[in-house]
């Protein structure tokens, strides 16, 4: 089960650039029994070797950014502590349901984003590219401490929206930007005992093997259809945002 698992969220995550937590972890709650604690936690563990096979997948096809990854990367790590401090002082419904609608406007510029023309953003080089992507991995790393979501659906949109940059090459960046903070993440939730060691193998092994498998698949699509399914990712995952604000109204940050 530990390896079926791994296997279907690890196509999922390389097909669309994400590191496979959003179908792990209810996975992992509803057929292994594991608590939401101990479902992140080695959720986290198991995104470093998705991060690491899926980015294999995409730099075999040429369709990774390594300097694009690293600033995302270092930026995210700088401001993900601060919005975990945040977290707790905020309304977390109400953040879940703002953030909810922005993924939702964001699916629908991507896929409006051929046909806006002038408004769209072609390419941006140099400095500009820096800034842009330096300003993305602020902002992702805020929200993706302040909700406890990892947050690649924002980088990648922030990367093919405000840099221009093509879908796969943002997918196959934003899966080598998630591995360092993945795994200071899983360390921190083994020392409190959140990682179920005895399901890793299984867990490991099957997301390896998935998520090159959706890597290489998201390589052999046209960008515009690879949009296209984002878009509906991100769509999903606004629209469960929004509904799980509903749900938590009355809530405290679930850290």
């Amino acid at each position: 089960m530990s390896f079926l698992i791994g296997l279907v969220s690890g196509i999922f995550g390389g097909l669309v650039g994400l590191g496979g937590g959003v179908i792990m972890i209810p996975l992992m709650t509803r057929r292994l029994g594991l608590s939401q604690a101990s479902a992140h936690g080695t959720s986290l563990a198991v995104v470093v070797f998705a991060g690491l096979s899926g980015s294999c997948a995409y730099a075999m096809e040429g369709t990774i950014d390594f300097t694009a990854a690293l600033i995302l990367a270092v930026s995210a790590s700088l401001t993900a502590r601060v919005g975990a401090r945040y977290c707790s002082s905020l309304p977390e419904w109400r953040l879940k349901r703002y953030f909810g609608c922005v993924l939702l406007a964001a699916s629908a510029l991507l896929v409006a984003k051929p046909h806006l023309g002038a408004l769209a953003i072609t390419s941006l080089t140099g400095g500009a590219a820096i800034a842009a992507l330096a300003a993305t991995g602020l902002a992702t790393g805020f929200i993706a401490g302040l909700l406890g979501i990892g947050g690649g659906a924002f980088l990648i949109a922030g990367m093919v929206l405000f840099v221009g940059m093509n879908q796969h090459i943002a997918q196959g960046s934003s899966l080598l930007s998630m591995v360092p903070a993945a795994a200071v993440g899983s360390y921190t939730h083994w020392r409190h005992g959140n990682v179920v060691t005895r399901i890793l193998p299984g867990l490991a092994a099957g997301i390896i093997l998935g998520a090159f498998l959706g890597g290489i698949a998201a390589n052999h699509l046209p960008e515009g259809t690879l949009r296209v399914i984002f878009a509906v990712v991100l769509t999903l995952l606004g629209v469960d945002l929004i509904r799980k604000s509903r749900q938590q109204k009355n809530g405290s940050c679930e850290g």
